[in-house]
Parts: structure tokens; sequence; C-alpha cells
């Protein structure tokens, strides 16, 4: 049985938490060999993947739509169990958290998912200040955290409007907030910057930065590689369900050899394999002119190189023969 301690208040934070398991475990996400299909004839969404994420670590998930970072999210919340291999969180196996224990579980995990999961009846402020209720805040606390979290996400005079009221974007910026008002030891984060603009996806990401900072391990799945590059984190990059890059410090696209899928070998040819990762569309075109180039005069013919000014060695010295007979005939003259 899963037993969830109370939350640690960090320095200066009364209020804020950070997420403890038995054991204090310094591995706070550990995946082995864990595959799963959302059904038999599809191929697998997550394909024997194994990686462990430490306690504080920042780590950005990259890969194109369908490539399983939403499932490997989901699987974290033990919004389903995996039929093959482990998934453990802080030590914790959480195949064996009991239904009726996973609500528990959850509460000192942050989450920010692409479909908001708000409550609908409730107005902006209460869906913020239930995420603190749910740990026991109190209600000073409440008053004091939740309309600062709202005016850095953007939302300080939106606080009585009720989700149907706000657009897409405003209950994106709803959800951001009720993540991270209790800066909880996990944060599970899936596009969290996906529908603000920059100025604001910007002041989130310094809130998450500041959240790791104080020991929160932050996941966080993404299609923006600004912020990828700006902030230099922990990429790992999945490819049809498959880990292919796991780099520390490192950017959106990869300087390092792509680790081709299982099936993807034979299809790709021994310099491709060694070739960095895919290049702008522009380079790409570059590249293919200069390539072009090189092969047409590769096999140009000797008149063509000649009009060109590159007269091959073999052909230089017939021509020589000649220009000597023409100074002979000159001279006999």
């Amino acid at each position: 049985m899963l037993a969830v301690s109370s939350p640690e208040p960090l320095p200066g934070r009364q209020h804020a938490s950070t997420l403890r398991w038995p054991g204090n475990e310094k591995v706070m996400i550990r995946f082995e060999n864990v595959s799963i299909a959302y059904d038999r004839k599809s191929k697998p969404a997550l394909d024997n993947v194994s990686l462990d994420v430490q306690r504080g670590e920042f780590v950005f998930l990259v890969g194109s739509s369908g490539s399983g970072k939403s499932t490997l999210l989901r699987l974290v919340l033990r919004e389903y169990k995996t039929p093959h291999g482990q998934v453990y969180v802080a030590g914790q196996n959480v195949a064996n958290v009991p239904s009726w224990r996973v609500p528990k579980f959850r509460r000192g995990i942050g989450v920010v998912f692409q479909d908001f999961r708000l409550i609908q009846t409730k107005t902006v402020f209460a869906n913020v200040a239930y995420a603190m209720q749910v740990l026991g805040k109190s209600r000073a606390a409440i008053r004091a955290e939740v309309p600062r979290v709202l005016e850095l996400v953007g939302l300080e005079d939106k606080g009585h409007r009720k989700p149907t009221e706000l657009s897409g974007g405003e209950q994106q910026r709803v959800a951001i907030a009720r993540a991270i008002v209790n800066q909880p030891g996990i944060l599970l984060a899936d596009e969290p910057t996906g529908n603000l603009d920059p100025t604001t996806s910007a002041g989130i990401m310094e809130i998450l930065d500041k959240i790791n900072q104080n020991g929160t391990t932050v996941v966080m799945a993404t299609h923006d590689d600004d912020i990828v590059n700006s902030m230099r984190k922990r990429v790992i990059e999945l490819r049809h369900g498959k880990v292919v890059r796991d780099e520390v410090k490192a950017q959106y696209t990869s300087m390092m050899p792509i680790i081709p899928a299982a099936g993807e070998a034979a299809a790709v040819e021994p310099s491709e394999k060694n070739d960095a990762e895919p290049q702008t569309r522009r380079q790409r075109i570059v590249s293919a002119t200069q390539a072009s180039d090189a092969a047409e005069e590769e096999s140009m013919p000797p008149r063509l190189e000649r009009r060109r000014g590159q007269l091959p060695a073999d052909d230089a010295a017939p021509a020589q023969k000649i220009d000597g007979l023409k100074n002979m005939n000159e001279d006999q003259k």
C-alpha cells in the first residue's frame, strides 16, 4: 500500500510543498522495458522504453505527434497500467497502487494536459484553489497564492469567470496555474505553453524553472524548439514509441547521430546513419544543389570541360603538338 507523507515546506514558502514517497528515492521516475499499445492491431505507443529521471531533474520530451510523449506522462500518473514492463515513481511500482488509492497518489503531482481537465461548474479562482484545498491549505494561504499565480499566467482579471467563458488558450493558462500553485514534487506537463504567446510562455517557463530549482522534478513534453534551446536541459527524444536520443544540456535538434528505431536500420544507408540531426529545409536544398553540381562535373565530357577551361591531362599532349606544327610552318615562311 502506498503511503504519502505530509509535504515538506520549502524555505520561505510556508504553503509550498514537495512530494515525498517512502524511502526518499533519488530516482523519481523509472521505466523498465515498458511497452504498451492501445489495441492489438495498432503499433505500440511505447516500445521497450527504459529510462530514469532523477529527483530534481528538468527533462524535455520531444518528438513528432504520436511518438509516445503523452503516453509516457500518463503512465507516470497511473492513468492506466502497462501490460509489459514496470513503471516506478520514487521507488513505488505504480501497478501496485490500488484504484482507490490513485487519487491520493496523484495529490502531490502537478499535471498540465492539452485537454485542460477543468471543473466546468467552478470559477477560475475555484479551479486553482481546489488544488490547494485537497492538500489542506488554509484559506489565508489560498487567498494569497491563487491571485499571484493567476497574475503570472495573465488571468488576474478573470478569476470570477467560468471555463466555458474562456478561450482555449485561457483555459490552458488556468490548468497551468492549478498545476503550479502547490509547487509539487513532480510536475508533468504536456505542451503547457502550446496556446500561449511568446511573452507569457517565457514567464511560465521562468516559473517552472524556479520550481525545479526548489527540488521539483519536471517532465515536460513540447514542440517548442525555442524554449528547449534556451533552457538547455536534458532532452529525451521519442520516435515511433522508442527512445532515440537522451542528452543532457541539449537542444531541440541534436548534433549527434540519431539512433535508428527497430526496423529502420535496413532502410537507412550507412552514410545516412552518420549524418547529424535533419537539416533545415534551406540547408537541404543547398546541399542537394551542391551534390548535383558535383555529380554533373564528374560526368562531364572532355569537350564540355575544355569549354570551361578544365582540359584533362590526356588531351593536353595532342593540343601541344598542334601548336608546335603551327610554329614550325610560320618559321619556314
